[in-house]
């Protein structure tokens, strides 16, 4: 599922609100769920740019995660939090099996590439005192 969001804030939204891509059903799930709730003071997705050097071929990349929020929390504290949003499954290292198959070869591939985003984005926000979070279906409310 794949598409442009139409939020019903777009006052809300730092960037374009006219230009807001889903990738995922997921992602969209997610729009729909910070354009309606009254703490979120603002977000956006896909514009914060962290550079993150590849373990696959040891050069600099950058990574757009999901998305960048701002808001008031229950204590009443503004707070920055940047949110990938993945499967469980991914987030996760491969288990190695008894064959190395292509399969696996990617997986672990792939594991490697997001583990060194997410290292980038997490010392990102330590610099800036920000939250980084990963959401996956459990949190998302999500049943496969």
């Amino acid at each position: 599922m794949k598409g442009k969001f139409k939020p019903r804030n777009p006052q809300k939204y730092k960037g374009d609100p006219t230009n807001i891509v889903y990738r995922s059903s997921w992602e969209f799930k997610y729009m729909m769920q910070l354009d309606g709730d009254s703490s979120i003071i603002n977000w956006q997705s896909e514009e914060l740019i962290i550079p993150y050097r590849s373990p696959i071929d040891g050069k600099m990349h950058r990574y757009f995660p999901d998305f960048v929020i701002k808001r008031k929390n229950k204590e009443g504290v503004v707070e920055t939090i940047v949110v990938e949003i993945k499967p469980a499954n991914q987030t996760k290292q491969p288990t190695p099996s008894k064959t190395i198959n292509k399969r696996y070869i990617t997986e672990v591939q792939t594991w490697g590439i997001n583990s060194a985003k997410w290292k980038a984005a997490q010392d990102y926000c330590d610099d800036r005192k920000w939250k980084f979070v990963i959401l996956t279906e459990k949190e998302l409310g999500i049943k496969h």
